[in-house]
């Protein structure tokens, strides 16, 4: 993953380009996460209710009239990547749901609250997964 997508740069949210939505898809949402955390799994971004004709985001963007949850850092919306020093380059999971609904999910909302509003009304899925370490 660049450097400038991370603690250690300019910490923005990187581009996306969306492409495949199914037509009955009424919104989408996203969540990108470190499966290499120390302590478990880390949410750096999570996102819904994203207007399913989003075809990309440029750098630094949020998805306008989407809803942002928290992320690991106590913050709401993106956070870049920041593994600790000395450890090995962690993945960073970006994965993008087409829904058939819209979640209804409160701004406190994790991570199992997302997908579980997602399970059974998810009509397909993409994922990019980038590495940094420092």
């Amino acid at each position: 993953m660049p450097r400038r997508y991370t603690c250690e740069g300019e910490n923005v949210s990187p581009p996306l380009a969306v492409n495949g939505v199914p037509t009955r898809t009424t919104s989408l949402a996203l969540l990108l996460q470190d499966p290499d955390a120390p302590r478990g799994t880390f949410t750096h971004w999570m996102a819904w209710d994203i207007d399913p004709h989003t075809t990309h985001l440029t750098a630094g963007e949020h998805p306008t009239g989407a809803a942002e949850g928290r992320n690991g850092f106590g913050g709401t919306g993106y956070g870049g990547p920041c593994p600790p020093r000395g450890d090995h380059p962690h993945r960073y999971v970006l994965t993008v749901y087409a829904g058939d609904g819209r979640p209804d999910l409160a701004p406190t909302a994790t991570p199992d609250d997302l997908l579980r509003a997602l399970s059974g009304h998810t009509l397909a899925t993409g994922t990019l997964t980038g590495r940094y370490g420092r």
